[in-house]
Parts: structure tokens; C-alpha cells; sequence
């Protein structure tokens, strides 16, 4: 898992984080290869991906933004560095909230432009947890750089950082 800064420990960070029930029925928007099914279904979740260029087995073809799936579907949505890869974050935290069954969560890791408590609560979601990753990033970016390996998507001018967050819907 190193499509993302922090790689698998990141993302198990996330799920313990959100303290998830056995069960817990989670979709993984972005999911790319699919690395982080197998890791919640080892953790006793019921997991599913998407991806818009699905890259691994059982990551279906979807869009983050208009997912397809009825409203309420999902224990919980998790998401890697793909919320700010799909331009337009306020609409992946609308559907992600529109997939959410109420209590469920939101665990989100990725590079914001404004303070991610603010656009969270804007959307609906009770913040739970917040932690500024931002030189890991950081590290993450120059070592992807040097390997020649960067993801390529372009990064706006300005003031940025990297956030893992868990949001509720409630």
C-alpha cells in the first residue's frame, strides 16, 4: 500500500480509529488496486471498492461522486487520496454522507486547501477525529518525486496540507 502517505499503517490507523463494528459494512471510494479490502475483511468488515480505472480484484468501475448505490448502503466510506483527485470535494463528501446509514463514518485521508473540520461540519458530519499528517505528506511527495513515480495530478498554488479524518454522519 503505497499509493498514499503513510501506506497500510495509515490505513489501519483509520479503521481502528473509527472503532468499526464486526460486520461493518464499508465501501472504499478510490480504491484503485484494491489493497485495503483485504485488510478490512481481515478486520471483520464487509468491504467493497470502487475506482474510476479499477486496477485490482474486486475494485469495481464507479465514480466517487455519484456512486449508484441506494442512499443509506454503507456502515462506513473510506477514502485515500481521492476525494481532492476527483475535483470537487464538497460533492465525494455529499455522496459519501448520501451513502452513510445514520451513525456511520467517514474515514478520510487527504489533501485539503481550507481546514478539514470546517468543511466536514459543512457537509453534515460530526467530527470525531482530526490529526494533521501534513509531513508525511510531504515526505511521501519527495520520495515519489525522486523514484520518478508521482502520482500525476496537479497540485493548485497555495496553502495545503494533508488530514486523516473520521466524521460521523449523525
Amino acid at each position: 500500500m503505497t499509493r498514499h502517505p503513510g501506506g497500510e499503517e495509515s490505513t489501519r490507523r483509520l479503521i481502528e480509529l473509527a472503532a468499526l463494528p464486526a460486520g461493518a459494512s464499508v465501501l472504499d471510494v478510490g480504491a484503485g488496486a484494491g489493497e485495503s479490502l483485504p485488510l478490512l475483511r481481515a478486520m471483520g468488515c464487509a468491504a467493497a471498492g470502487i475506482d474510476r480505472e479499477p486496477r485490482g480484484e474486486g475494485v469495481e468501475q464507479g465514480d466517487l461522486l455519484r456512486t449508484g448505490f441506494p442512499a443509506g448502503s454503507f456502515d462506513a466510506v473510506l477514502s485515500q487520496c481521492a476525494f481532492f483527485v476527483s475535483g470537487d470535494v464538497r460533492s465525494a463528501l455529499r455522496e459519501a454522507y448520501r451513502l452513510l446509514r445514520p451513525g456511520g463514518k467517514l474515514l478520510l485521508s487527504d489533501v485539503f486547501f481550507e481546514q478539514p473540520e470546517a468543511l466536514l461540519r459543512g457537509a453534515g458530519f460530526a467530527v470525531l477525529t482530526a490529526e494533521d499528517m501534513t509531513a508525511a505528506w510531504r515526505e511521501y511527495w519527495l520520495e515519489a518525486l525522486w523514484r520518478g513515480d508521482a502520482p500525476c495530478c496537479e497540485i493548485p498554488k497555495g496553502q495545503s496540507s494533508y488530514w486523516l479524518v473520521i466524521g460521523r454522519k449523525d
